[in-house]
């Protein structure tokens, strides 16, 4: 029987805990995904530019100047460029690819980890 030794146990537990925390749920986000939407505004101050006006918003002025408020304040933000820009696009970052294919890579990853530990003498 092969016995693993520490450096391939390791080895294994990284690549473990980084399918874990890359694995996307299939109507969600990644943890690593949360992680940087949290990690560039932990104190949730930037503002998120708002979607458009319901149709039966328009006419609601309150509204229209609470939205166009928040719009304004995203477009100061962003024109700062920089990191600043760059805070507000992670912010609101998704998942780099589809998740089935993120799945599939992830598990190709894992396995092959797996096989090069086993074939690896250490």
């Amino acid at each position: 029987m092969l016995r693993p030794t520490n450096r391939q146990w390791w080895m294994l537990a990284v690549v473990a805990l980084l399918a874990v925390v890359a694995w996307p749920p299939s109507d969600d986000r990644s943890l690593a995904a949360k992680f940087v939407n949290w990690a560039v505004d932990p104190r949730d101050e930037l503002p998120v530019l708002p979607t458009q006006l319901a149709l039966g918003l328009g006419d609601d002025p309150d509204a229209v100047a609470a939205h166009d408020m928040v719009v304004q304040q995203y477009d100061t933000l962003y024109a700062k460029g920089g990191w600043t820009r760059t805070r507000l696009q992670l912010k609101v970052a998704r998942d780099p690819m589809h998740p089935s294919t993120e799945r599939q890579l992830l598990t190709a990853m894992v396995v092959l980890t797996a096989l090069l530990a086993w074939r690896v003498k250490t």
